[in-house]
């Protein structure tokens, strides 16, 4: 099965999602393949469907001294950040049984079902993997969505803020929405170099003093995002068995 990919390099938010709805749409339809973004974001801070407004810490005349957006959006969870050096992906994919091909209906296909959990943890599995290809050690938690780094890694990265060295820190947030017509809707966040103070203006996924940590951090030198993003559409392609295609954005219009 094919997968398109757009690499659409930094996009506003809304400019995103509403690309995100048009695409769904027309991937429901069967007018277009599954399709991933992939792209970065100006400064903003989403809020989930699970989102408290007392989880945002900076008041307005900080937001815009800092020139960031708030967005309050379709998929689960509180709140996150989204900002320049974050390799932000939007899978587009139809999850649901009766949206897949006749050929792939069957229960040893590797693709996501209706299965939405199995989804998100593939998805984890993506960034855990590129991960691994640049020489991090990541994993998942119990209990919580997205990659995480443990605190022994930490404990040993010379370029890590002391703070981060006593529990693990995330490098990657996951926030997901299925429509109804099956189709995924948001997707992954991956840290490769971005300003990580910008952490400090909420409480990231309603969870106080949670740690935050980046490649950037943890390697002596950071990958550029074109490395970042080959990384992840290969093993994006190893883990949902599509044949992944990169196409111009130009296609988009």
């Amino acid at each position: 099965m094919l997968c398109v990919v757009h690499r659409l390099g930094l996009v506003a938010y809304q400019e995103a999602w509403d690309l995100q709805n048009r695409l769904a749409q027309e991937v429901a339809e069967g007018k277009r393949p599954a399709t991933l973004l992939l792209l970065e974001h100006s400064h903003t801070y989403t809020f989930g469907r699970r989102g408290l407004e007392e989880n945002l810490l900076w008041d307005q005349p900080e937001l815009e001294r800092r020139g960031v957006d708030v967005h309050w959006v379709d998929r689960g969870g509180d709140v996150t950040y989204h900002g320049p050096g974050q390799l932000v992906g939007y899978p587009l994919l139809p999850l649901a049984p009766e949206r897949l091909p006749n050929n792939t209906k069957d229960t040893n296909h590797p693709l996501p079902t209706s299965d939405y959990i199995a989804y998100l943890r593939k998805l984890e599995q993506v960034l855990i993997k590129t991960l691994a290809q640049f020489g991090l050690v990541a994993g998942q938690i119990n209990n919580l969505t997205g990659v995480w780094i443990q605190a022994e890694v930490l404990s040993r990265c010379k370029n890590c803020p002391p703070d981060l060295y006593k529990s693990p820190a995330k490098i990657a947030s996951i926030g997901i929405k299925v429509d109804a017509r099956g189709i995924s809707r948001h997707g992954f966040a991956l840290n490769v170099n971005p300003d990580m103070d910008y952490w400090e203006g909420i409480n990231a996924c309603g969870l106080e003093n949670q740690n935050k940590v980046s490649m950037e951090n943890l390697m002596d030198l950071a990958p550029s995002f074109d490395e970042v993003s080959d990384i992840v559409v290969e093993n994006f392609a190893k883990i949902f068995a599509y044949k992944m295609q990169t196409v111009s954005s130009m296609e988009l219009t």
